[in-house]
């Protein structure tokens, strides 16, 4: 019957405007909610009679659907936490709850966030007060990502820092930028080895000596404008670990210059970099001495010895001082020595349909059959955007715009409960009709 039909179009009517609202409130409930997706209710009408000229219409009434616009992204807000963390851009942050830390990492649940405020609990675990843990790969000694699967959390683990934690970074290069007397060489002179000290640090942090000495060659008449260059390593009881022989250039377009250099014990010289290839207590440190020709290495020029340039990466034992994470994801450590180190990298998760993951408390999502399988990007590699310090991701509602939602909202269910109460009325009077 047709008027049976307006009563249930009102009454879905009612239902409808109810699911709007509900999303209203959720969204007006959250505007300040860091992270927060709003939610919106679309509607879609049911038609029940379809045939044209029939005469007859009966009401399908409308049908409620909710969604939540997880792409929408909030404004960035600034904070004053290293490690408040955010997106620009798409990708969200692994994260896996508390609850499941322990097991193995293949059998957690995937999960992910936009923004989260983490801090070290008392094991140094990187997480948020409502339990949410950061994931992340682990860096090797030397700073170095490993190569991890794109498609599992099965490489990514817990990141955890420890704030006692110390760390030392041995010495692996090393420049020399010495100008050794042109006086010197000459058959006059005395030919006195002139001694250079230069520390480095070894593995465990200990600092350590190159004893270098560089002894003029003294010819009969004339100027030699060579050098014998020795290298020793206090760390093996002052053992050679390199012997050269340094010959400058003393050509007007080139003097004073590196004009050859041969190798008597040790490492090689490698004339593409000006480097040489020595063996210390640790393992393998590179030392820069110029190429051929080079004014920025080792010099011969006037009657001064002068070490004008040493250089050298490594630093001793540190404690932590802070840790920061970059835009492209990776955490560093810093050390009160000076010392930065690369402890973790945080990739961004990304699913083909992002508006089709499972929203769960906290600001969390999860895979779904509608969103597609997740892939881990490398931050601002792929359609991903960069990670953020100091910063959090504000809530996409706009209470303007929700509030005006309201409005017609409530307008739209008392017109809705006008039509029912009118359906009252009209079956009223059918059934005086009878009397």
């Amino acid at each position: 019957m047709t008027i049976s039909s307006s009563l249930n179009a009102g009454v879905a009517g009612l239902n409808a405007n109810a699911t709007r609202l509900a999303t209203i409130s959720d969204n007006i409930a959250n505007s300040s909610t860091y992270g927060y997706k709003r939610a919106s209710a679309e509607f879609e009408s049911m038609v029940i009679t379809s045939s044209r000229g029939s005469g007859i219409y009966s009401a399908g009434g409308v049908r409620a659907g909710s969604n939540r616009l997880i792409e929408e992204r909030g404004a960035i807000v600034g904070t004053a936490n290293a490690l408040d963390l955010a997106v620009t851009g798409r990708g969200m942050l692994p994260v896996v709850p508390e609850v499941f830390l322990g097991g193995d990492m293949g059998d957690m649940p995937m999960m992910m966030t936009t923004t989260g405020a983490f801090r070290t609990d008392a094991d140094g675990v990187l997480r948020t007060e409502s339990g949410l843990v950061l994931l992340g790969w682990p860096a090797n000694a030397d700073g170095i990502i490993p190569t991890y699967p794109r498609d599992t959390i099965s490489g990514l683990e817990p990141v955890v820092i420890n704030a006692n934690q110390t760390a030392g970074d041995p010495t692996t290069l090393m420049s020399l930028g010495v100008n050794l007397p042109a006086t010197e060489t000459a058959s006059t002179a005395s030919g006195d080895a002139l001694p250079l000290s230069v520390e480095y640090f070894g593995n465990l942090g200990t600092s350590e000596t190159l004893n270098i000495t560089f002894t003029p060659v003294i010819p009969a008449t004339g100027s030699s404008n060579s050098w014998t260059m020795v290298i020793r390593d206090s760390a093996q009881a002052n053992a050679i670990i390199g012997q050269y022989t340094l010959t400058f250039d003393d050509s007007r377009g080139s003097g004073g210059t590196l004009a050859s250099v041969t190798t008597v014990a040790g490492g090689a010289y490698n004339t593409t970099d000006g480097t040489l290839a020595l063996t210390v207590d640790g393992g393998p440190l590179t030392m820069t001495i110029g190429r051929v020709g080079d004014p920025n290495g080792l010099t011969q020029l006037s009657d001064n010895f002068a070490p004008v340039a040493i250089t050298k990466d490594g630093s001793p034992v540190g404690n932590l001082t802070g840790v920061e994470v970059d835009e492209n994801g990776y955490i560093l450590a810093s050390y009160d020595t000076g010392f930065i180190r690369r402890i973790y990298q945080i990739p961004l998760v990304d699913v083909p349909n992002v508006n089709g993951l499972t929203a769960m408390n906290n600001q969390t999502y999860k895979v779904s059959p509608e969103s597609g399988s997740f892939f881990l990007w490398d931050a601002g590699q792929g359609p991903t955007g960069a990670v953020v310090g100091f910063a959090r991701e504000g809530s996409t509602t706009d209470v303007a715009a929700e509030l005006t939602a309201l409005i017609q909202t409530q307008r739209a269910y008392s017109s809705n409960a006008k039509v029912i109460q009118t359906v009252d009325e009209m079956l009223q009077e059918t059934t005086n009709i009878k009397r």
